[in-house]
């Protein structure tokens, strides 16, 4: 007895240890496809199966699917297939023993893998309004009978419990930073519109700014935000007038100090968002004329003192907008925008960036040869 009471003890806290380091990492992951590998590695371990996956309803394909079954890409089977399905489509939970002996079984995951499934965990994911959103399944238990019991059952149902709340939680945070995105992008292409820029300016600003952002060395998620936060980079083009913003020939000095007032007007239109995207944006669209030498605007700001964002936006719109026809001009060629990029390096932009350019430069500017 006193045994017995040792083993659960030790297995208590293994589960304790196992959820604490879990936590951590669950709770700082932002990407969907990390988060449900992290919590179907989570319930794995946690009864210690060979295989656990967490499947999603697909409510547009009548469908669920999964991209965290271990050993295998994604799976994608109909909405009442298998025990998955069963689970789904009553929220009950299940246990088998003997796969093969269970009517319920659909054989074509082990037929397109080609795995051998035996005993199988199912628990339905229900969202906070009790409404199935998916499945939690674990495959052939390890070690030991080999056949799961009822305390992994409840194992899994305890992880199913906190997975299904993080799920949903994550995909109200990436619903959120959609509507942000679709915010950016539909102003972007107001300013672009108001000033008559045509081919897409902002799309291709913001696809050079990643690559070179990349290139520089920034991590996959800080570059994604400077390719989601740049096409707001001329917002502020909405506050100039038609007369200034569309003059075909060259501005008066009046004129272009009008012009100048666009980086101001759309910091200012953008920094009081409580959105972190917004406010990077703001940053984005008051630095992007700055110069490295400090003679740029709206504020003089010199060298590493320009936003980093602000600098790689400021390349790529100005290689964007040299390559591109505008009111004013015809787009130059490939020899002279080159040229004019090593002859501002150092003095309009950063250096580095300037050679990181030149020397990706058919990658970068391969697109517009077509």
């Amino acid at each position: 007895m006193k045994g017995e009471c040792g083993d659960e003890t030790v297995e208590s806290r293994r589960i304790l240890d196992l959820l604490f380091s879990y936590m951590p990492k669950i709770a700082a992951e932002r990407k969907m496809d990390n988060l449900l590998i992290l919590m179907a590695d989570l319930g794995r371990t946690m009864v210690s199966a060979d295989r656990c996956s967490l499947w999603l309803i697909d409510k547009d394909a009548d469908e669920l699917w999964t991209k965290v079954a271990h050993g295998v890409d994604e799976l994608r089977i109909p909405l009442n297939a298998g025990f998955v399905g069963y689970s789904v489509r009553t929220g009950k939970p299940l246990l088998i023993e003997d796969a093969y002996q269970d009517p319920r079984f659909d054989r074509r995951s082990d037929d397109k893998t080609h795995y051998r499934t035996t005993s199988v965990l199912t628990v339905p994911l229900l969202d906070t309004e009790g409404v199935v959103m998916g499945a939690f399944q674990a495959i052939n238990k390890q070690g030991g009978s080999g056949v799961f019991s009822q305390r992994d059952l409840e194992r899994l149902i305890l992880t199913a419990v906190y997975s299904a709340k993080t799920v949903e939680s994550a995909r109200l945070i990436a619903e959120q930073e959609a509507t942000q995105r679709e915010i950016i992008h539909i102003l972007g292409e107001a300013s672009e519109y108001r000033s008559q820029e045509t081919g897409d300016h902002i799309q291709r600003v913001a696809e050079i700014s990643y690559v070179i952002a990349k290139l520089y060395g920034l991590s996959e998620e800080e570059a994604e935000r400077i390719r989601l936060a740049s096409p707001m980079h001329d917002l502020g083009k909405i506050g100039i007038p038609d007369s200034v913003l569309n003059k075909p020939g060259k501005l008066s000095e009046v004129e272009y100090g009008v012009m100048k007032s666009h980086a101001i007007i759309g910091e200012e239109m953008l920094k009081s968002s409580k959105r972190s995207l917004l406010q990077f944006a703001a940053t984005i669209a008051g630095s992007h004329h700055e110069r490295w030498d400090g003679t740029g605007y709206p504020r003089g700001l010199k060298g590493e003192i320009i936003p980093l964002a602000g600098r790689i936006c400021a390349v790529a719109d100005v290689l964007d907008a040299l390559s591109s026809p505008r009111c004013y001009k015809e787009p130059w060629s490939e020899a002279r925008i080159r040229e004019e990029f090593r002859n501002q390096r150092g003095t309009q932009f950063q250096p580095e960036l300037v050679d990181l350019l030149l020397a990706h430069w058919d990658e970068i500017y391969g697109p517009y040869r077509n």
